[in-house]
């Protein structure tokens, strides 16, 4: 059975770039710490993607500390900090946040793009803290004129390897390092760098720019909405989340109250398409969406929301064979919900 995989906010497919760029660091055996040529020659793999990828997010090369994941990105920057969040927060965040707002904003994590409803913010200016991770790759963005003073960046998420991501940190804004010995990253995270990983974050942060220049995300957005509308046209009555607002090109996030989310996730990975309920971070289970309770839904609501989400990859025919899968079940849900 061919399947179709609709979960691009879970993780990006890996692109051609960065596994050839990761190829190549394979063979480049030197300790980027070390002095010489070998070691040379993996450090300047490290400042190659370092520059490329702050090409890509508007920053610094000086602005970058490489992580093992956005997750850790977050813990630098926020962990014993008093920093305060709303509920909707990746988990990421809300782990070292109160779940509460703020007037302060140099206090206050907010993220710049939601990963469920894909809902894209409007940051105030001198924030503390925004989760990017979501927003880069897929929208345009500048950490330089964003005005916050610390992000968080995955690669994954626009087409790197898992288990790489950054921490981008304006300059004169310190943060406690979590991981002390040998002093990388500039004392701010210490460990061997992974220079595999690093390599293929870099080429993909560059190919992802060349992405938005070039408009391929505008056609996703056509696409996700030639797809909506089917949906709507069938199913009057659903619920599309942050429809009207400002939103990622490629998701869409929609619930019918009633019929669990678990299930439709299970049924249409049967048919072939490969979905999500929300966040991808809740170790293989499927919950009501925080973000959806924060944004005043009921418990049922948010436990029947599931997410499609797409990428350029994605062609209008996948996206009309899942829509016929998804009305199918939906006709036997409502069959007998009657």
């Amino acid at each position: 059975m061919k399947r179709s995989y609709l979960d691009w906010n879970a993780t990006a497919p890996l692109r051609p770039e960065a596994r050839a760029a990761m190829s190549a660091a394979m063979d480049v055996m030197g300790n980027p710490s070390s002095v010489h040529a070998e070691g040379r020659a993996a450090r300047a793999i490290v400042e190659r993607a370092r520059a490329q990828l702050a090409e890509a997010i508007g920053a610094s090369g000086a602005d970058i500390v490489f992580t093992g994941s956005a997750t850790e990105a977050a813990a630098l920057a926020l962990a014993g900090q008093g920093f305060c969040s709303p509920g909707f927060e990746h988990d990421c965040v809300l782990a070292w946040t109160d779940g509460k707002t703020t007037a302060e904003p140099a206090k206050t994590a907010w993220q710049q793009a939601n990963g469920e409803t894909g809902v894209i913010h409007d940051l105030p200016a001198g924030l503390g803290f925004s989760d990017a991770v979501q927003a880069i790759g897929k929208i345009p963005y500048g950490f330089a004129w964003s005005g916050v003073e610390r992000a968080i960046v995955s690669g994954h998420k626009f087409g790197g390897p898992k288990g790489v991501g950054a921490l981008v940190i304006r300059q004169g804004v310190e943060v406690r390092a979590a991981l002390k010995g040998g002093g990388q990253e500039m004392g701010r995270r210490a460990g061997t760098e992974n220079v595999i990983g690093i390599a293929g974050m870099g080429a993909a942060a560059k190919a992802a720019l060349k992405d938005l220049e070039d408009g391929v995300w505008q056609r996703v957005e056509q696409t996700r909405n030639a797809f909506e509308a089917q949906l709507l046209n069938a199913v009057p009555e659903l619920l599309i989340f942050g429809k009207d607002a400002p939103r990622l090109p490629n998701t869409s996030y929609f619930a019918v109250p009633g019929w669990k989310a678990e299930t439709q996730v299970m049924q249409m990975d049967l048919a072939g398409f490969a979905i999500s309920a929300g966040a991808a971070c809740s170790s293989g289970k499927v919950r009501a969406s925080k973000a959806l309770r924060a944004m005043g839904y009921d418990e049922i609501t948010a436990g029947s929301a599931i997410r499609v989400s797409i990428g350029p990859r994605t062609t209008a025919e996948e996206l009309e064979a899942f829509a016929m899968a998804w009305l199918k079940e939906y006709n036997r849900f409502k069959a007998r919900a009657a």
